[in-house]
């Protein structure tokens, strides 16, 4: 059995989107992390809809992407995924 000495940073997200997070960030390129990104975001979403409606819900997210993976995941990288599934579904960033 593993023993994590961290607390978990998101508990509505849960350790498991967390150690995928980590994971997401020893990828070696922005192609490679693009598509997984994606499902962890997704993830997000479903634990956290009422950021749906925040105005700077890509920044929330992302900040919360890169607490999770312990800083190795590019905040601005991130964020870009995060707008680009919410303007897939008819949501604009200004």
């Amino acid at each position: 059995m593993t023993i994590y000495r961290e607390k978990i940073v998101d508990r509505q997200v849960g350790r498991n989107a967390e150690l995928f997070a980590q994971a997401i960030g020893q990828l070696e390129t922005a192609e490679a992390r693009y598509p997984y990104l994606r499902i962890l975001i997704s993830i997000i979403e479903q634990a956290h809809p009422e950021w749906n409606q925040a105005p700077q819900k890509d920044r929330q997210i992302a900040h919360l992407i890169m607490r999770m993976s312990k800083g190795t995941l590019d905040l601005n990288e991130v964020a870009e995924v995060v707008r680009v599934r919410d303007e897939e579904r008819g949501f604009f960033y200004d």
